[in-house]
């Protein structure tokens, strides 16, 4: 049986008796309104592997975080004590509406991790968005929504909607799936090759005109966000629809 560095970590520290550091983060999001909830994932351990299984059973509306910050007035969200490690961050909005940071955890043994904002060239990036548009899926909308990486290998945070008829119709009539995932493609004998491994994020079924309701985004800027001893800040504005750089993501149909 192999043990993973984060788990050899935690029994020396255990046995040495060394108390566990904690810091607190605080999101300030200036003067927006219409937020209910602001959570925190820390998704993968130092190897990058999931720190807890994914629950197909989950709801948009009730991520299971990790953490939970505290309403301080003012735009100002506290995290009192965070445990070291990278997190995501996601806030909820007062209606059906989601947003979400995200980093690439690697998808094979001893990759590295890819901050959210890894970029790639525009080649690159056409060639793997004509892939995966070419390519048969189960889902009926498979978006890449980003991607990132180096010469190696490229990440992408993908996107997938099965909103036509599905096995589920016996359980729930009118269900939908949505997962977001992320792909590798890796850089091989000249070419790139989608590697057959992914890292699921989420995976959630419920009623397509429940899901089609929705507005479920994704935002560089809440995700990654390495925490050690020291207290952290991050400042956080919420987009407007208008907006070039806009957060992509699910946006109701």
């Amino acid at each position: 049986m192999s043990i993973s560095r984060s788990c050899v970590l935690a029994l020396l520290l255990t046995a040495a008796g060394v108390p566990v550091q904690a810091a607190k983060l605080t999101v300030d999001l200036g003067r927006s309104y219409g937020v209910k909830m602001i959570g925190a994932f820390q998704r993968w351990d130092i190897d990058g592997n999931p720190t807890k299984p994914v629950n197909p059973k989950a709801k948009i509306e009730s991520p299971e975080v990790d953490a939970v910050a505290v309403d301080q007035g003012d735009g100002k969200w506290v995290f009192e004590d965070l445990k070291p490690g990278r997190y995501d961050l996601v806030i909820m909005g007062t209606g059906r509406g989601r947003i979400e940071g995200w980093h690439y955890p690697p998808v094979l043994e001893f990759d590295p991790f890819f901050p959210p904002t890894a970029t790639t060239e525009t080649d690159v990036r056409e060639f793997i968005t004509d892939d995966i548009g070419k390519a048969r899926h189960y889902e009926n909308k498979v978006v890449p929504l980003y991607m990132g990486g180096d010469k190696k290998a490229v990440r992408v945070l993908v996107m997938l909607i099965r909103d036509k008829t599905t096995s589920y119709e016996g359980h729930m009539p009118g269900a939908a799936t949505i997962r977001h995932e992320v792909w590798q493609y890796d850089w091989q004998y000249g070419g790139w090759a989608k590697n057959k491994r992914t890292r699921v994020f989420d995976r959630s079924i419920l009623p397509r005109d429940e899901l089609r309701r929705w507005t479920w985004l994704w935002d560089a800027r809440l995700g990654g966000i390495e925490m050690k001893d020291a207290p952290v800040t991050v400042e956080y504005t919420l987009s407007k629809p208008t907006d070039a750089d806009r957060p992509k993501g699910l946006l109701p149909y």
